[in-house]
Order: C-alpha cells, then structure tokens, then sequence
C-alpha cells in the first residue's frame, strides 16, 4: 500500500480512510470512478481556483459529474472574479501535479476551501491521495472536520 504525507497525515489525526492505488497516469474523476466500480457523483475532484486580486487560491472540491461555479464561489468568497490556472500555474501554486492535488495535504498552506453541498449526501467520498495513483476514501464528516471548508452550491453539472 502507498504511504505519503497525506497517509500519514490521516493516520496521526486517527482518521478512518482507505487508500486506493490507481494506475499512476493523470486520471479524470470519470476514468477514476470506473477503475475503482463507484459512482462518479462520489468522486470529488479538487480544483485549484485563483483570485484576481491578491490572496491565497481557493481549494474547490466538486463531484465528478460537474465544474466549479466560478460565478457562484467568487458570490459566496465576496471576490468579483475568479479563474482557473494553468496546470504549470497550479504545480506552482500547491507543490503537488494536476491529478494529485489533494485537500488534507494543503491544509497547512493557508488555502482557502470551499466543498459543494452534495458531498453532504454521502457517507464517504473519494478525493485524491496526494500524488497520481493514489485515491482516498474517507467519511465526509471527517473531511469537513479536518479542513474546515465552506460548504455551499458550488458546482454547475
């Protein structure tokens, strides 16, 4: 089993997770559901969002099945816009590829995180482990308690 930052993260915090090893490529949330037999609407994507002023990025996390809302999480952050890097910009920005960005591993790196309401429908959801490879299965409410997220409608299908 692959043990990282973030599983080790986990572990110390005493949170419940299981991981998950996927092939290491750059997978979608889509090619990641189907490897794994669950449903996309439960695979939760993190996309790294910018501000157009100053500040720290924005950590959207959303189900497989949409995109971030920009117009809806600038509303809910107070910002008039927002936008999404480049996937250089976003490696940059977080220290970890495109396809392994993931949100207990930014926790202490002043991001700001916001996790569509839908999550909230699930016992657990899947978001990435940290690297490409590497899934996390883990319970909502220790997610939510762990990175202390805005939660609200964030998602357009």
């Amino acid at each position: 089993m692959i043990k990282n930052n973030i599983t080790r993260f986990l572990d110390a915090q005493k949170i419940s997770y299981t991981a998950l090893e996927l092939p290491a490529e750059k997978l979608g949330a889509e090619e990641t559901a189907s490897f794994l037999g669950v449903p996309l609407e439960q695979v939760f994507k993190t996309i790294v969002v910018a501000r157009e002023g100053q500040g720290k990025p924005i950590l959207a996390i959303v189900p497989g099945t949409g995109r971030v809302d920009l117009k809806a999480l600038a509303h809910l952050l107070g910002e008039k816009k927002l936008h999404i890097p480049t996937e250089r910009e976003v490696e940059k920005l977080t220290g970890m590829q495109t396809g392994g960005v993931s949100p207990p591993g930014l926790i202490h790196r002043g991001f700001q995180m916001a996790l569509d309401r839908s999550a909230e429908r699930y016992e657990s959801i899947y978001v990435s482990g940290g690297q490409r490879g590497l899934n996390i299965r883990l319970p909502v409410n220790a997610l939510v308690e762990l990175i202390h997220p805005l939660i609200a409608d964030i998602c357009q299908i």
